[in-house]
């Protein structure tokens, strides 16, 4: 089963750069997006030519702003959204499909903001979002992808010592809250087990001072698996050859 993971920085403006393809391309059995930036029936109107799948969508009620989907060729068992937290159920940033399998969980955690403004409630949501894992683990294996907005450590961005505990995505909070969610629920970072010595592979980079060309970058997009199912993984990648976002696609191929 080969799935793939974007955070396209808005689905529309993306279709218009050929995403189409790209799906097609990687003829994934699942395909999962973040900050679609669109409302459901925006979403479903800019994908209908994508008549493969079928299209799972969570937007925020905030026009224009967050959101995340599931294309899937294979029809789930069942389709959720949310974690089921008032405070956190308003910005479309969980989409679930259960599978006979496992959990996958698509996600686009909060970025703690410019001048770490938003860090006070990025530090509850993940609290929140772990709880909600444990919960979820407990009936299947979970496998969670998307934009988690944080470097788990030094060696998953381009400038580590610049943007320690002064840049969203690289504080001791974030990294704090990263690593007690992979112990509580038992998760495998699957790219850094599999590339243990790989450090110039990013995800992100920043739109300002040519940063992807130079590969300034962040790994903030991750396919994480419960360790359980850990020996079914065949392969994790990062696809930074692939443009139309801030962000490039991620891809596990798992063996069910």
């Amino acid at each position: 089963m080969k799935l793939v993971s974007w955070n396209v920085n808005g689905i529309r403006a993306s279709v218009k750069k050929g995403f189409e393809d790209i799906v097609k391309d990687f003829d994934a059995d699942v395909f999962c997006v973040q900050e679609t930036k669109a409302q459901d029936d925006q979403v479903a109107e800019a994908l209908k030519s994508i008549t493969d799948y079928e299209l799972f969508s969570n937007s925020a009620e905030r026009k224009g702003y967050s959101g995340t989907g599931i294309l899937s060729k294979k029809k789930p068992v069942a389709f959720h959204k949310d974690m089921g937290v008032e405070i956190h159920d308003l910005e479309g940033r969980i989409t679930h499909s259960e599978f006979d399998q496992f959990h996958l969980v698509n996600v686009y955690i909060p970025n703690s903001g410019s001048g770490l403004k938003r860090l006070d409630y990025r530090a509850g949501w993940d609290k929140d979002f772990t709880n909600y894992l444990k919960e979820l683990s407990k009936s299947k294996p979970l496998i969670i992808t998307g934009d988690f907005n944080v470097a788990h450590t030094a060696n998953d961005l381009a400038n580590p010592k610049s943007n320690f505990n002064k840049t969203s995505g690289f504080t001791q909070v974030e990294i704090d809250g990263f690593e007690h969610m992979l112990k509580e629920v038992n998760l495998v970072d699957s790219f850094r087990k599999l590339h243990p010595t790989t450090f110039d592979k990013y995800t992100f980079w920043s739109a300002r001072g040519g940063a992807r060309g130079r590969n300034v970058g962040w790994r903030l997009d991750y396919f994480l698996v419960s360790e359980s199912i850990w020996d079914k993984v065949k392969s994790a990648e990062i696809h930074d050859q692939v443009m139309g976002s801030d962000h490039c696609p991620i891809s596990l191929e798992i063996e069910f």
